[in-house]
């Protein structure tokens, strides 16, 4: 089966599931306000951190450093947003915990590690040659 349709399906279910769980312990009006005082704390705490983002690229680009983390940092940090806007704990969860700098650094880490961007191998994938033109006269 498809993974992207498998999470397509199955990310809706749990959060519904955990809504009808936790709506049934704290009841449903506190449930419905928890979602949105999550969502507005959530855009606060990504604006802050988008800025502070913004500043340490910027540094970066001033000092002729590739901003490289810099700008996996602001994707994850939109990523986060988007998934706090998103009514549901879940989502709010993987939303909150890509806020947070050390959760997000080991994150970046991780995918860093995974695709080989810091690594120094590739660049020496050039050949040296030299050409050479054969000017004959065609007329």
């Amino acid at each position: 089966m498809n993974s992207f349709f498998l999470l397509f399906i199955s990310l809706p279910a749990l959060e519904v599931f955990l809504m009808i769980k936790i709506g049934g312990k704290i009841g449903a009006i506190n449930t419905v306000l928890l979602i949105f005082l999550t969502a507005v704390i959530g855009i606060y705490f990504a604006k802050q951190q988008g800025i502070k983002t913004i500043r340490s690229g910027v540094t970066n680009l001033y000092q002729n450093k590739t901003p490289i983390k810099e700008i996996v940092a602001g994707a994850s940090i939109a990523v986060a947003a988007f998934l706090l806007i998103i009514p549901g704990f879940f989502s709010d969860t993987i939303g909150f915990l890509l806020l947070i700098p050390f959760s997000r650094k080991i994150l970046i880490n991780f995918l860093l590690k995974k695709t080989n961007i810091n690594s120094k191998k590739d660049s020496n994938n050039t050949l040296d040659g030299e050409i050479i033109e054969d000017k004959k006269d065609e007329l």
